[in-house]
């Protein structure tokens, strides 16, 4: 992570990001650099435009968050038509107010069974 930070570093204060810079800011820090790493974590950086994918990475967590329960409640969703569908067409208007009690509950305690679990 110290060179990904070091990258960091240079990126933020509009230095230039290659071997030379990379190494003098790892040393400065203390971290006993190795040249192999810093010419991968350079190669790797060298078509990257740093300031958005950090931006992208930032975003990453509230869209993935939201998509998960979002998955998690459509699944629930799935399985209540499938059993409306087996009992008849009766079944059909009790099953929904089944599915909208089974998705208030499921959107509360899922994301902590899953923090916990």
């Amino acid at each position: 992570m110290e060179y990904v930070y070091a990258a960091l570093i240079l990126n933020e204060t509009d230095e230039e990001i290659n071997e030379d810079n990379l190494t003098d800011v790892l040393d400065a820090a203390g971290v006993d650099v190795e040249e192999s790493r810093v010419k991968a974590l350079v190669a790797a950086l060298e078509d990257v435009d740093i300031d958005e994918a950090v931006d992208e990475a930032a975003a990453v967590p509230a869209a993935g968050g939201a998509a998960g329960g979002a998955a998690a409640a459509g699944g629930a969703d799935d399985g209540g038509d499938e059993e409306a569908a087996d009992e008849g067409g009766d079944a059909d208007a009790g099953a929904d107010d089944e599915d909208e009690d089974d998705e208030d509950e499921g959107d509360g305690g899922e994301g902590l069974g899953e923090l916990f679990g």
